[in-house]
């Protein structure tokens, strides 16, 4: 009799953010039929979802994250993830303050100038939405600069709401003009996409429900500890430099021991490659298809850098970050004249306290930064801010995008000695060209020769995202997809028509097949 140890199929995971992590844990429920080795090249788990320690004396809380912060009530497993290992995220109101001064400012925490100024276009905008979602893929695959001037709106409406706005979500490297239609259609209109539901008259909801996350290192490192209990191979400092072979069902790899500078050749029976795109074509190296270098060639990736500070003076200096009289346009019914009592204080609430700001170079308005007040957005720090009545330091992160464009970057101006911590960012751009090469493609190349892919980058980049891609290659490879909530498998099944082919509801009843 065989034994069941030999019916192992042996599975390396490269990568150990979100994708890798949750490949991970859904083959580890499987120990009978899958022997894990997840290999990761950093000296952590998480990828980009990471934490920095703080003076607590000075902030208030002795963490904060980084790479990743926070996201929509719709992260299903995410949260699913998070609870198991009691860090739960934390509800928060989104407040955002765009541009800066009385014709280039607006929030949607109460009404502004520039929002009654573009009444007409934001009405408007509702039925753009509608037509894109009529005519998709045709019309959704085009650019949204492009479909702004199609259908006629003010340039500056563009410019300043409508640009600023999609950057909330996908502003990697400055291509917010160049993000197709359809996505932007799906942030509004997707229930398992939308941040936020469109508002006709404001565009940005009055303070919608956002989370921030918990400890995210901490998570991680409960996570990891867990999955190797049940019985996962985590190797952190192990950077695979290569694919030797993928030949029948055997894959060979070269790793390097980072601590060690030595370098060992394993051999593995399944590889799920967890990493942005361009990395994975690097490491296929010699071995990548044709089909491969096509549409992972296709994914555009831009380098930007996140400085972590405390210069509240180069923040006032090119954002609103108070309320102002000024700022307010005239409130015309009940609910604005109660914004603007909760945005001036006037209730005894915190007030006007935006976390999320974009400030835009008048050289290309089309580009911007991005800033948050993490002190205002992350609930340790924001809970310790309100506890102590503001005595504590605040912290800032101002994201600069994309360095081929570092010549209007206002980097510089940044105290030196109130910088924390840079950190550089490799990030996707949601050009309209990975929509119609990179997405659509990856159905094609997902289990050939013996290789798999996962990772935000596959669709759209959120931490979501990368969780239900790397479950969704654990369960093609012969996981089980662990139901526990409608809206969440709803979200699944899609991604796994979109990006592997596969109807779900056909798979289930197949597998029910072969069990009986």
């Amino acid at each position: 009799m065989t034994s069941p140890k030999n019916t192992q199929k042996h599975i390396v995971v490269v990568g150990a953010g979100a994708a890798g992590m949750s490949c991970a844990a859904t083959l580890a429920n499987h120990p009978d039929k899958f022997k894990v080795t997840v290999l990761e090249k950093c000296d952590l788990v998480g990828g980009q979802a990471t934490s920095i320690p703080l003076d607590k004396q000075k902030h208030g809380a002795a963490w904060m994250n980084n790479g990743v912060q926070g996201g929509s009530p719709i992260f299903k497993h995410t949260f699913r993830f998070f609870e198991e290992y009691g860090h739960d995220p934390q509800d928060v109101k989104l407040q955002v303050s765009f541009g800066k001064g009385v014709d280039g400012f607006w929030t949607n925490c109460f009404p502004s100038k520039l929002i009654s100024q573009f009444s007409s276009d934001i009405k408007k905008f509702g039925f753009f939405l509608k037509v894109i979602k009529w005519t998709m893929p045709i019309l959704g695959l085009v650019p949204i600069r492009i479909m702004l001037r199609v259908f006629f709106f003010n340039k500056d409406f563009g410019d300043k709401m409508v640009y600023p706005l999609i950057a909330l979500f996908l502003g990697t490297g400055n291509q917010t003009a160049n993000v197709p239609s359809a996505i932007v259609e799906r942030l509004f209109s997707d229930p398992n996409m939308k941040l936020w539901n469109y508002d006709p008259d404001t565009l940005l909801p009055n303070l919608p429900a956002m989370v921030t996350f918990d400890h995210l290192d901490m998570f991680y490192k409960k996570w990891s500890e867990d999955l190797q209990r049940k019985g996962v191979d985590i190797r952190t400092g192990r950077e695979v430099e290569s694919v030797l072979s993928r030949s029948g069902e055997n894959v060979k790899l070269r790793i390097k021991n980072n601590d060690r500078e030595q370098w060992a050749v394993e051999e593995f029976d399944e590889l799920v490659l967890c990493v942005l795109a361009d990395d994975a074509l690097r490491i296929l190296g010699k071995t990548a298809t044709w089909q491969e270098k096509l549409v992972l060639g296709g994914a555009a990736f831009y380098d930007d850098i996140t400085i972590t500070h405390t210069d509240t003076e180069y923040f006032e200096c090119h954002y609103e970050t108070h309320f102002k009289p000024e700022l307010c346009a005239e409130p015309k019914t009940e609910d604005q004249r109660k914004q603007v009592a909760f945005s001036n204080g006037e209730d005894s609430t915190a007030g006007f306290a935006p976390m999320y700001y974009t400030y835009t170079y008048q050289q290309d308005p089309r580009l911007i930064e991005m800033s948050f007040n993490c002190t205002n957005y992350q609930h340790q720090l924001r809970e310790a801010h309100l506890n102590s009545q503001g005595t504590f330091e605040p912290v800032y992160q101002t994201i600069f995008l994309n360095k081929d464009q570092r010549y209007l970057w206002t980097i510089d101006e940044i105290n030196e000695a109130k910088i924390i911590k840079r950190n550089w960012w490799h990030q996707l751009g949601h050009r309209w060209q990975h929509y119609v090469r990179v997405v659509p493609g990856m159905m094609f190349l997902h289990g050939k020769n013996s290789t798999w892919f996962a990772g935000s980058w596959t669709l759209v980049n959120m931490h979501e995202l990368a969780c239900v891609s790397g479950i969704a290659a654990a369960y093609r490879l012969g996981g089980d997809y662990v139901k526990f909530d409608e809206f969440a498998e709803d979200f699944f099944s899609k991604y796994l028509l979109l990006s592997h082919g596969v109807i779900y509801s056909w798979e289930e009843k197949r597998r029910q097949r072969l069990k009986t």
